[in-house]
């Protein structure tokens, strides 16, 4: 029986090819336009426990520090081509922080 490709992901934290399924996926839903093709509002920024929602995604190690590390160098808003305000990045760190525990 022919074994399945197992799909790799780079961590923006610590630049690591890991598994898709031990990394945790930061999604950028798409933004709201309306008839004009005007932005009515920004896509929420949010963690993709599933890996099914739709949008921009980025991956990063289940751990706060591979969090901090891509923080810090603003390693999300290069992926996700927007700006990320910082209670945004607090949400996110204490949803991590329960998905660790």
């Amino acid at each position: 029986m022919k074994q399945k490709k197992v799909p790799l992901r780079k961590c923006t934290g610590c630049g690591e090819m890991k598994p898709k399924r031990e990394l945790i996926r930061i999604v950028k839903a798409p933004d709201v336009k309306d008839d004009d093709g005007n932005v009515v509002a920004g896509g929420e920024i949010s963690l993709d426990l599933t890996g099914k929602k739709s949008g921009r995604g980025a991956y990063v190690c289940k751990n706060t520090e591979c969090f901090e590390k891509a923080r810090k160098a603003r390693r999300f808003e290069r992926s996700l081509s927007c700006k990320i305000p910082e209670e945004v990045y607090d949400k996110l760190k204490k949803e991590l922080e329960s998905y660790e525990t």
